[in-house]
């Protein structure tokens, strides 16, 4: 009997140490190892890519990296920077502010003379020459700053916060941050869309505003046209820049800001709102109320990569009616639920057998559209190439419940400054697990090799930028939490 109360208690024991997690010392202490390798081991310049191998000497962002490249596309520099701020904010240490700040003065240095990023930041003397970095005063090479993939937005998102974290006196981050925010309020079109590159701001007189139609005619086959000057909602771009201009009118209102932040926050907000004035114009008219990837001048949809046709997409358009209700969540306008009930109706229609919907579907006729792997338009999926997603999930349901809440709910103005986490089971498990996965030099090493090396990477671990950002955010959530508990 003794030996049997003697194993429950000592199971009882671990039940519910397993419940209370670790103490905020254990945390607080795998936080500290985990950015202190990073910034010590893994920075160049203060930047990171996205993957390395074990050993550090082979490197990858989207594709492979040389010595002397940082990655700006998360979940490169700015994602990382971004919770090494989350670090500091959670614990008050200043080693984690420290670190963030010198990942933003690489961002700093990679700014272009555009007033953007490009997805990488070249840090070799003798290369940097050849590109215009507004740091150096460069004037060569390519100028192009990329809204693509959340590129030049995460940047500034988390210069925004790196900014105020400094009380907006750190003149290098300050500049950098409201030269970007200044170039992106003048690359924003008449009709409030954004391209999904810019090098200088649009000629007004070329982009009339006017809402979406169906041109009379399209080309089946690839024309290889320039897409870069498109107004963009693939890949989230524009969701991606009304979230920044969001977060910059939330951060420069601080009153620590001074009277020309704030100015610049003011416009950036109405910048956001003109963005969405642009989403209503993009509406497709009947019998497809929903929304192309990408439009031209005319404000038809059109062709961008050889596997992206003109159409209505099944994919950007769910994300489109969440922007819109964000949209009234920030601004209580009605006018941004208007058009959620018919792309929604429209939606359910399109739904294909398997409950999942086409990414594409023929302009008119509805009918979804495929290629094959050799890139030819079919109505066929029988021979898809597998690097994209033709057929995506449908998220319908849960847009649906959203927009009866927002719609029936009174609005509020939403609360400013970040969520405090709850103390939980799943914020001590994921602080746990993140503790049992770190090893004693505080590296989160996983299994699987890089992605982009030849010949092929036949290592079997490796160290992921994504992985990091997940494990120090639940470490920073759970001590966050664990303060503001009773």
């Amino acid at each position: 009997m003794r030996k049997i109360l003697l194993a429950a208690s000592v199971a009882l024991a671990g039940v519910c140490g397993a419940a209370e997690g670790p103490t905020r010392d254990e945390a607080a202490a795998a936080l500290r190892r985990g950015v202190a390798f990073f910034r010590e081991k893994v920075a160049v310049e203060g930047s990171y890519l996205w993957a390395y191998s074990e050993d550090l000497s082979r490197r990858e962002g989207e594709g492979v990296a040389r010595a002397t490249v940082g990655w700006v596309q998360p979940p490169g520099t700015p994602s990382v920077g971004s919770v090494m701020l989350e670090a500091w904010e959670a614990t008050g240490d200043r080693f984690h502010l420290d670190a963030a700040l010198e990942t933003a003065q690489s961002l700093v240095r990679g700014q272009l003379a555009s007033g953007g990023w490009d997805y990488s930041i070249e840090f070799d003397p003798a290369r940097r020459k050849k590109l215009p970095y507004r740091a150096d005063g460069g004037t060569a090479g390519k100028n192009v700053s990329t809204l693509d993939d959340d590129t030049t937005q995460a940047a500034v998102r988390f210069l925004l916060r790196a900014d105020r974290a400094c009380a907006f006196t750190n003149e290098a981050i300050h500049r950098c941050v409201t030269t970007a925010l200044g170039s992106l309020l003048a690359a924003q079109y008449p009709n409030g869309a954004w391209p999904q590159r810019f090098e200088a701001p649009p000629d007004a007189s070329k982009f009339p505003v006017k809402a979406a139609s169906y041109p009379d005619a399209w080309s089946r086959t690839f024309p290889g046209r320039d897409y870069k000057a498109d107004y963009t909602f693939n890949d989230n771009a524009l969701a991606d820049m009304i979230d920044t201009m969001f977060e910059a009118s939330l951060v420069l209102s601080s009153a620590s800001a001074d009277g020309a932040a704030q100015a610049l926050g003011r416009a950036c907000r109405a910048a956001a709102e003109k963005a969405g004035g642009f989403i209503l114009l993009a509406q497709m008219p009947d019998p497809q109320p929903a929304w192309a990837q990408q439009y031209d001048a005319d404000m038809h949809p059109a062709w961008a990569r050889k596997f992206e046709p003109p159409s209505i997409t099944g994919g950007e358009s769910q994300g489109i009616l969440r922007i819109l209700m964000r949209l009234h969540r920030e601004t209580g306008d009605r006018r941004f639920l208007e058009p959620v009930p018919r792309a929604l109706a429209y939606l359910r229609r399109s739904l294909l057998p398997n409950g999942q919907l086409a990414r594409f579907h023929e302009l008119k006729t509805n009918t979804p559209l495929y290629f094959t792997k050799d890139y030819r338009l079919v109505y066929d999926d029988g021979d898809l190439p597998t690097h994209y997603a033709f057929k995506v999930s449908s998220d319908l349901d849960s847009i649906a419940r959203q927009y009866e809440q927002a719609a029936r709910e009174p609005w509020k103005a939403p609360a400013g400054g970040p969520r405090i986490p709850t103390l939980d089971g799943g914020t001590r498990k994921a602080a746990a697990g993140a503790i049992a996965a770190q090893d004693a030099e505080g590296r989160w090493v996983e299994k699987g090799g890089l992605k982009y090396q030849e010949p092929k990477d036949a290592s079997a671990r490796v160290i992921r930028c994504d992985a990091f950002v997940r494990h120090v955010r639940a470490l920073s959530r759970f001590i966050a939490a664990s303060k503001a508990a009773p």
